[in-house]
């Protein structure tokens, strides 16, 4: 999920080129000790600065992902009225739909997009934060959709597990060390898909896609369609760059909650989808890392220089997301 920034419009002209890396990791899953210290390497490089990288080679398949983007398709064509009993209005978990312009992110900008978010499906008497059921349309009203997202999102968790094995060994950690933050029976996941109306270049100007923000979770792992609209921001010069898709690639970034686990070491970078300039709607699917409910974020021991100190108090993950959750809408 996000945190909302106020920014600045920056300038059009862009005086440098930021390089957003694309990292093969099929050398780590076919457990190639030369290719996973490369990988590790170029993770750690990429998570330092831009904090946004996009990752091919990876476990999931085109049939899920072509299916995953039908189905959506499907169901963003529903009437409006069976969309918005879904509303997330009605769940006590953030769960369900939203529609166009329901969120702010940046100020003077509504989100030109819908949402629909899904997470675990947990239910019972002892649900703590962000935990509960889904919300889906019936079988009838869109065949397959509860499905294939299902198949997805379970696809995802593992994914990112993958992930943040990857990133402990670029932190010099043992491998398994992120594994009962990112993949335990209290970790929160959702995963947000999206669409985005086509506009005229005139809207684009006064429009967001999703404003400027920053994501507040661990890690952020985006599937988009070739259209394009998301962009990063370069802190030193002010200026915003375009994140080109790339066929078959992942878009990961760094959110607000590994950076302050790792002192300030790998970046939580501000960026923003601007409104497509086109005759085709815009899809992306957003898998959110939140973390373990439990986890304390203290920095990491490999994360902290001789001599220094760490910038930030311990938190727990349920207070980091209480204090973050809401803001936006």
């Amino acid at each position: 999920m996000a945190t909302a920034t106020e920014t600045t419009t920056a300038p059009q002209s862009l005086p440098i080129s930021i390089t957003i890396p694309i990292i093969d990791i099929s050398g780590y899953l076919a457990s190639d000790p030369a290719e996973t210290k490369r990988i590790a390497a170029a993770i750690r490089s990429a998570a330092i600065a831009p904090g946004f990288f996009q990752v091919v080679g990876h476990p999931i398949s085109l049939d899920l992902r072509q299916r995953l983007l039908a189905a959506i398709k499907q169901f963003y064509d529903l009437p409006r009225d069976v969309k918005n009993r879904l509303h997330r209005n009605n769940s006590t978990c953030l769960r369900g739909y939203e529609s166009v312009g329901e969120q702010t992110l940046e100020e003077g900008y509504r989100d030109a997009k819908e949402g629909f978010m899904v997470g675990q499906e947990l239910s019972g008497d002892n649900l703590r934060f962000a935990q509960g059921p889904n919300q889906w349309p019936t079988e009838e009203e869109c065949p397959g959709f509860r499905d294939v997202f299902t198949e997805y999102f379970e696809a995802m968790r593992l994914f990112s597990r993958t992930m943040f094995r990857i990133v402990a060994l670029s932190l010099d950690l043992e491998e398994t060390y992120f594994d009962e933050f990112a993949y335990g029976s209290d970790t929160v996941t959702m995963c947000r898909a999206h669409r985005y109306p086509p506009t005229t270049p005139e809207m684009a100007a006064k429009s967001r896609g999703i404003g400027a923000h920053t994501d507040f979770g661990a890690l952020t792992l985006l599937l988009q369609d070739d259209i394009g609209g998301l962009e990063v921001f370069h802190r030193p010069t002010e200026t915003w760059h375009p994140v080109h898709p790339v066929k078959d690639a992942y878009v990961v970034n760094i959110g607000d909650m590994m950076e302050r686990w790792t002192n300030d070491k790998y970046t939580s970078t501000l960026h923003r989808v601007i409104s497509p300039v086109s005759e085709r709607e815009r899809y992306s699917v957003a898998f959110f890392n939140e973390g373990l409910l439990d986890q304390l974020i203290e920095c990491i021991p490999t994360c902290l220089e001789q001599g220094e100190k760490p910038k930030y108090e311990p938190v727990k993950v349920e207070s980091h997301l209480k204090k973050r959750y809401g803001n936006s809408y």
